[in-house]
Parts: structure tokens; C-alpha cells; sequence
């Protein structure tokens, strides 16, 4: 289905992807000329319209933008069958990896995309399938995650070409102190640009507004700094992605 307004036009894209039909979400800028692009990963529970949401906004400021699926078009309500597709597929860099690049294929293949200026913004797994890009040696201008402060294997993450951004709450339970300085202890060894912001009080995943379905503990939504999140991603594009007309 394809959707046009004044300013971005979008459509549904499907591709195989993990043994499944991926559905994503393309969103495309007016005008005819290549641009820079992003792909937007989203949370564990899946493909939502938060995410298709970025996508347009990222569209509005002149991005192509590829909302990827991660379930084959499915978004989990229970937190027990997310975490059973999640965590196995969370331990397979190599799953990831590939889920990313047939994410990163569509999104080379649109007309509208110039393949050397391309940037991974993710959350959740989303957020680890774009760092395992990085970490698989993809030419990428910016990778920036939030509550996916993952880990990889030993010395992959030197093969991160470009800068890094990483989010987190101060109260994630989830991704707590340890396994933030996991993370900035790998990306220092790596000699990767990287800044990690620790949001105050917020939950794992804060940026997320409250849907209709059982949450796990430690999971809650924090609108000032989801709002703080989203400006900092902005940012990281600007400096690392600038759109020029």
C-alpha cells in the first residue's frame, strides 16, 4: 500500500528475511533526488507504529527511511512470546546480521537512496541488529541505539566505521551499570567515536509510548526524555548524515 502526502510519500515493502516475510515500512522525502537514508529498528515486541511514525518524521527532514520488520509482520502483546522469538535471536549475531542486510539491501535498492551515506537508528533489538552491522564492517555514517547496549563478539567491534550514540534510563533493569560499562569498555578498546547518554529516572524502553499490553517490570514510558531521545537521534543524523537540498 502506498500512502502520499504533501511532503512523503510511503509504502509497504516485503522481503525474506530469518526464514520469514518481513513487512516493512519506506518512507520517501518530495522531491526526486537521492538522499541520505536510515534504517529505524524497532523494540523486541516488533514492527509498530511508533516506529513507521519515525520513519515519516525522519522522511519530513528529508531522509529516505526503511522502518524494518524483525517477526515476519507480527508484534508480540505477550511479553513471554517476545522474549522466547527475542533472546535466542539476541544471542545469534550472526541472525542479526543477517535481518539487518536484507533490511539494508531494500533500502539500497530504492532509487531514492544514495548507498554511500546511509545511518542505523534502532531500539531494543532494533537498536542491536544496527550495532551488529557496525560490528560486521557495513559502511555506515552513524549507528545510534537506545536500550540496546549490547555486547559482540571479541574484537568485532573494531570494524565499527563510524560514530556511535547510545541511550539508556538511569533505571533499566534490563540494561543496568554492568552492562553499560560492558558496552563503553568495548567500544573504548575498539577505538570507536562513541557517547553514551544516561537518561535520569527513566525505564527500559522510556522512548516507547503506553500501547495496550502486558509490560515486563523495569519497562515504562518517560515522555520528557523520550522527547530528549528523539532530539539527540536528530542530531546525531545532522552531524553525521547532514541533508543537503
Amino acid at each position: 500500500m502506498t500512502r502520499t502526502t504533501t511532503r512523503v510519500t510511503t509504502r509497504t515493502v516485503t522481503y525474506p528475511a530469518d526464514g520469514l516475510t518481513m513487512v516493512g515500512h519506506l518512507a520517501l522525502p518530495a522531491g526526486v533526488d537521492r538522499r541520505p537514508a536510515v534504517l529505524v529498528g524497532p523494540e523486541g515486541t516488533g514492527l509498530s507504529d511508533v516506529e513507521r511514525h519515525r520513519a515519516d518524521a525522519l522522511a519530513e527532514l528529508g531522509y529516505v527511511a526503511l522502518a524494518f520488520d524483525i517477526h515476519g509482520g507480527r508484534w508480540f502483546s505477550d511479553p513471554e512470546e517476545m522474549l522466547a522469538r527475542c533472546m535466542p535471536l539476541l544471542a545469534a549475531p550472526d541472525r542479526m546480521r543477517s535481518i539487518g542486510h536484507a533490511a539494508l539491501d531494500v533500502l539500497r535498492a530504492e532509487p531514492r537512496t544514495d548507498p554511500g551515506r546511509i545511518a542505523a537508528v534502532g531500539y531494543g533489538t532494533g537498536g542491536a541488529i544496527g550495532l551488529e552491522l557496525g560490528r560486521d564492517g557495513v559502511d555506515l555514517r552513524a549507528i545510534g541505539t537506545v536500550n540496546a547496549l549490547t555486547t559482540g563478539r571479541p574484537g568485532e567491534a573494531a570494524r565499527i566505521r563510524c560514530p556511535v550514540w547510545a541511550g539508556v534510563g538511569s533505571e533499566d533493569p534490563i540494561m543496568p551499570p554492568a552492562q553499560r560499562e560492558a558496552f563503553t569498555a568495548e567500544m573504548q578498546a575498539a577505538g570507536v567515536d562513541w557517547r553514551l547518554v544516561v537518561y535520569g529516572g527513566a525505564l527500559h524502553a522510556f522512548h516507547h509510548p503506553p500501547v495496550d499490553q502486558t509490560v515486563l517490570p523495569g519497562v515504562g514510558h518517560h515522555p520528557r526524555h523520550a522527547q530528549r531521545a528523539w532530539r539527540d537521534i536528530v542530531g546525531l543524523l545532522a552531524e553525521c548524515l547532514p541533508v543537503t537540498e
